[in-house]
């Protein structure tokens, strides 16, 4: 419940609360930051390893190129890219289906508290909700019910595909998603480390936070 619950709460109130709104995405990010820290998911894992950040500051700034990279100008010139397979109808698998027009979260509609709070709420709060119940304990669950007892490096190939699947599948950009999904995911069973695999997921969504004002790509933000 420790691991689940936080990440369940994040659902909730982002369907309870209803059509995006800055005051809305902080209201939630504050109620599940408290529930996170409330029940503590991290209370059975080892402390940060400091060894561990700079890799997964390399690893965040990957997953942030990758998950920009196919929307720039560049990549629309090939058409082969939308084709096929990799399609749902004529729409690319890493792209939205409706591109937000609405720019809720910029600071003209909001102002700059709520536009910070949307950068920190998603690089600081559902970044590491995310990774202690995605890795820490869905990974884990999904090999063994008693969880705690199975190793945080201990692979199982159609586990490891199968979480990576639903991790994409919960983003709009499913394809995307699911690379980021294995990134993090071989990050934590490499290292055993799920602060570590938080922290690359934190400064992706820093990232992609800070290019979405630069470059006013609300639609990231959707």
């Amino acid at each position: 419940m420790n691991h689940v619950l936080p990440f369940f709460a994040w659902i909730f109130f982002m369907n309870i609360l209803g059509d995006p709104a800055g005051w809305k995405y902080a209201l939630r990010s504050i109620i599940c930051l408290a529930v996170f820290c409330y029940y503590k998911p991290w209370q059975w894992y080892p402390r940060l390893n400091l060894k561990n950040v700079p890799m997964a500051l390399l690893i965040g700034a990957f997953v942030f190129g990758f998950w920009v990279l196919f929307e720039t100008d560049f990549m629309s010139k090939y058409e082969w890219l939308h084709r096929g397979y990799l399609t749902i109808g004529t729409q690319a698998p890493w792209k939205i289906s409706q591109p937000i027009v609405e720019m809720y979260y910029a600071p003209e509609t909001c102002g700059w508290l709520f536009t910070i709070t949307r950068l920190l709420g998603s690089a600081l709060v559902i970044s590491f909700i995310e990774e202690f119940f995605w890795r820490g304990w869905m990974y884990r669950w999904a090999i063994d019910e008693k969880f705690l007892r199975v190793d945080l490096g201990q692979y199982d190939k159609l586990m490891f595909i199968f979480i990576a699947m639903l991790f994409g599948l919960i983003h709009h950009r499913w394809l995307v998603g699911m690379i980021c999904g294995i990134c993090y995911g071989a990050f934590i069973l490499r290292t055993k480390d799920v602060w570590a695999a938080g922290i690359a997921h934190a400064f992706t969504n820093f990232l992609l936070g800070v290019y979405v004002l630069m470059a006013e790509k609300y639609e990231f933000w959707s």
